[in-house]
C-alpha cells in the first residue's frame, strides 16, 4: 500500500516512515506542510494520506482543511488525520460529508504499530476510524438521539462510530454476530433511519449519534 505523510515534526515524521516500513507499506512522500497537497496526491497517487491537524504556517487547522479539500475533490486516497488533542469539533467536520475512507486518531495511539496498521487498513477499505477518546467526547456532547437506546445499544453504537464491523463488535462484546445485528437493527429503528436505497444507514446512525 502507498502512503503519503504530512507531519511538521521531523522526529514524528521519520518515526512514521519507519513504522510504515515495518508494517510493509511504501511511503511515497513525507512532507512538513500541506501546501499543494492535492497536487502532491495527484502526482504520487497514495492509497492513504496520513496528516497532522495542525500544520504550518499557523498551526491551527491547516491539516484538517487540506483533508476536507481532498475529500471534496473526490480523491480516491483515504485520509487519516492525526491530532495531539481530543478535538471533537474537528472530527465532526471531517465526518460531515458522510463519506467513508476517513479517520481521526490521537497521536498517542500510533505508538502501537497494530493500532496504526488497523486504522490505515480500515480507511483504505473505505471505512471510518475514530479514536475511542474522540468518540467519547463527541457522544458526551450529544445526548438527544441516544435517549431511546438501551445501555447495550449505546455500547454497540459507540463501537460502530469507531468503524468496527458487526463481527468485530461481537468479538469485543463476547456475543454472536446475530445478536449484534439485532442491536444494530434496533438502533436504526430508534434513530428513525428507515430502509433506503440511497443512504447508508450505518453511516447515518453514526452521524446522528455524533451530532454531525
Amino acid at each position: 500500500m502507498r502512503v503519503l505523510i504530512v507531519e511538521d515534526s521531523v522526529l514524528l515524521r521519520e518515526g512514521l516512515v519507519r513504522l510504515l516500513d515495518e508494517a510493509g507499506y511504501l511511503t511515497v512522500g513525507a512532507f512538513g506542510d500541506a501546501v499543494g497537497l492535492s497536487e502532491r496526491v495527484a502526482e504520487l497517487a497514495p492509497d492513504v494520506v496520513v496528516l497532522d491537524v495542525r500544520l504550518p504556517p499557523t498551526f491551527r487547522d491547516e491539516g484538517l482543511r487540506a483533508a476536507r479539500e481532498l475529500r471534496a475533490r473526490d480523491s480516491r486516497a483515504g485520509v487519516l488525520v492525526l491530532s495531539q488533542y481530543v478535538e471533537a469539533l474537528y472530527a465532526g467536520e471531517l465526518l460531515a460529508g458522510g463519506a467513508g475512507g476517513v479517520g481521526y486518531l490521537l497521536k498517542d495511539r500510533i505508538a502501537s504499530l497494530d493500532d496504526l496498521r488497523d486504522a490505515i487498513e480500515r480507511v483504505h477499505a473505505g471505512g471510518t476510524v475514530l479514536d475511542p477518546q474522540v468518540v467519547s467526547a463527541m457522544l458526551a456532547a450529544r445526548h438527544d438521539p441516544l435517549d431511546a437506546l438501551t445501555g447495550r445499544e449505546r455500547e454497540v453504537l459507540e463501537l460502530m462510530t469507531q468503524g468496527r464491523s458487526n463481527r468485530a463488535i461481537a468479538q469485543r462484546l463476547f456475543v454472536s454476530v446475530g445478536t449484534v445485528e439485532k442491536y444494530v437493527t434496533g438502533i436504526f429503528t430508534k434513530l428513525g433511519l428507515p430502509v433506503s436505497d440511497d443512504d447508508h444507514r450505518r453511516v447515518l446512525a453514526v452521524l446522528a449519534a455524533l451530532g454531525v
